[in-house]
This record gives C-alpha cells, structure tokens and sequence, in this order.
C-alpha cells in the first residue's frame, strides 16, 4: 500500500527538481531566450530523467516559458516588445498595491532591514565598487519585491510573481541586467519606495514603485 504514495512523491520531488534545473540554467544562460531545445537536450543540460523533463513540459508551456513550434520543436520564450510590455505591465498591476499593503503592514524592522541592505549597496557603489558589487546589488534588488509580493501572504500571487521574474531574467539577458552604471538609479528608485514605506505613506510607495517599474520598462523597450 505504501508504493503507491512513495512513487507519487519522488515523481513530484523529480518535477520540482526537473522546474528548478530549468529555471536555473534560464537564469544563468545556459538555456538561451528564443532557443530551440528538445526533450532530449533537456535531459542533457539538467541531468534528470526523461520522465521528468515530460511531465515539466506541460507545466513550461502553461507559463509561457516555452512554446512548442510544429515541426521545429520547443522554443524558449522570445524577448519581443509583446513580452516586454506584458511582463512590466503585470509587475505594475502586482507590484504597485502590493508596495501599498507594504507600506500600510510591514514591520518597522523589515523596513529598516531594507533599508540598510540598500544603503550598503549604495555607500560601495560611491566608492567605486568591488568585484560582488553587481551580484550583491541584485540580490538586494530581488530581496525588495520578492519581499513586497511575499508580505501579501498569497500563495498564488507569489508563485505568479516568480515565474514573471523568470520572464524579466530572460529580457535582461538582452543587456537590461544589472551594471555598475545602472546601479545607483535603480538603488535610488528603491530608496524613494522605501521612505514611503517608513512614513507609512501607501499611496506614495505606490506610486514610488510605479515609477520604478516604469523606469526598468522603459529600459528594455529602447533595446
């Protein structure tokens, strides 16, 4: 009686870890925006069984991570002005009352934390930075809305959220990551977002995030 659930469960534990692998290998570039990769490419490149890598498929296609093209194959997702413009408009819908509900809820130490991580990045950036600057300086970046979506304590809108993340790592592979010169304006737009949010002023943290994430919008549309 127990094999049944036992299998269950390491065929789920193989699709998690088969989505993680992908997810992963998109992030770091391993797996390209617009490439074409087959079943067996996959098995190749994350190291899990085929089984896995067909149950995940259906899940990829359902997010929009990758399309199946008839007679070419599977297609990652393609950075187009589409995807740019319908990944940015969902982080603005999402992220802007989230930024309020924030504002509004959040503990004076979860504040004061995000507000010290930035303020870290920001003082190393005027020095002149370091060799884990860029890294850390996303890192940070990431810990800030993934912390506002978090707070809202939703299930659902969290894991939206992270496979939208996924969408916008693939459209900083087309140069709107992170960089040095890049990393005092966005760690500002941070800052104006966080003052909101000590003064416990929801509707200026929103708009603050607004801006932020019409700014990053802009970005990548003049790729």
């Amino acid at each position: 009686m127990a094999e049944g659930p036992t299998r269950a469960g390491e065929s789920r534990n193989l699709r998690e870890q088969a989505y993680a692998s992908f997810t992963e290998r998109l992030i770091a570039r391993d797996i390209k925006a617009g490439q074409f990769v087959s079943q067996r490419e996959l098995v190749e490149i994350t190291g899990l069984p085929l089984g896995a890598i067909r149950e995940l498929v259906p899940r990829l296609e359902a997010e929009g991570l990758i399309t199946t093209v008839p007679q070419r194959g599977m297609q990652v997702a393609h950075v187009d002005l589409n995807l740019i413009r319908n990944a940015f408009q969902f982080r603005l819908f999402l992220e802007r009352e989230a930024a309020a509900i924030f504002a509004q809820s959040a503990s004076d130490e979860d504040i004061a934390a995000q507000k010290r991580a930035h303020e870290d990045i920001i003082a190393r950036a005027r020095r002149g930075g370091d060799r884990h600057l860029v890294a850390d300086a996303e890192a940070v970046d990431r810990r800030l809305h993934e912390g506002v979506i978090d707070h809202l304590d939703n299930d659902i809108m969290s894991k939206a959220f992270r496979v939208n993340w996924i969408k916008i790592k693939l459209i900083r592979q087309n140069e709107t990551r992170l960089y040095d010169a890049l990393i005092l304006p966005v760690m500002g737009d941070h800052m104006k977002i966080i003052r909101a949010m000590e003064r416990r002023r929801p509707a200026e943290a929103a708009a603050a995030m607004a801006e932020h994430i019409s700014n990053a919008r802009n970005r990548a549309m003049e790729l």
